[in-house]
């Protein structure tokens, strides 16, 4: 049982997890500081690219602890649209479906959206150089010697 709670997918999680509130935190800084220098809405796209970018590189190094590569850097943002739509067709089941209060139903369906992308980010941050990753990264150990030979 024990094992089970230290298994690397589970290990993998919990550091998907820790990258998203680092990330949520640094987009909402980012749209802090840049809201008075610009609009609103451009504030919040810069905020939302910059907090992409920085959300791909912490799950390439440090959830995944893969390389980064310009296919992977190019479909991360497929993460982002599935969020939205997530949590876009959460909301409005909770609060339309369940009547759920409007101002709690954002973060339900949020949580309930982090197993889909993670399960989207870890197809495409391993997956997506799939000749790569089947690949042995550690070279194969040396035959034994056969007897007789």
């Amino acid at each position: 049982m024990q094992r089970s709670l230290r298994s690397p997918q589970l290990l993998q999680v919990v550091r998907f997890a820790l990258v998203g509130v680092v990330n949520t935190t640094t987009f909402y800084g980012f749209y802090l500081a840049l809201h008075p220098l610009m609009p609103y809405f451009l504030a919040y796209t810069c905020a939302f690219v910059l907090s992409m970018i920085g959300s791909f590189f912490l799950n390439t190094y440090f959830t995944y602890r893969t390389r980064p590569t310009w296919k992977k850097f190019l479909l991360f943002p497929l993460t982002n649209l599935t969020n939205y739509v997530v949590t876009s067709v959460g909301v409005f089941a909770l609060v339309e479906g369940a009547h759920m209060n409007d101002k709690i139903a954002p973060l339900v369906a949020a949580a309930a959206a982090i197993p889909f992308t993670y399960v989207l980010s870890r197809r495409i941050l391993l997956n997506s150089g799939k000749a790569q990753a089947e690949a042995p990264t550690e070279p194969a150990p040396a035959a034994e010697p056969v007897a007789g030979r």
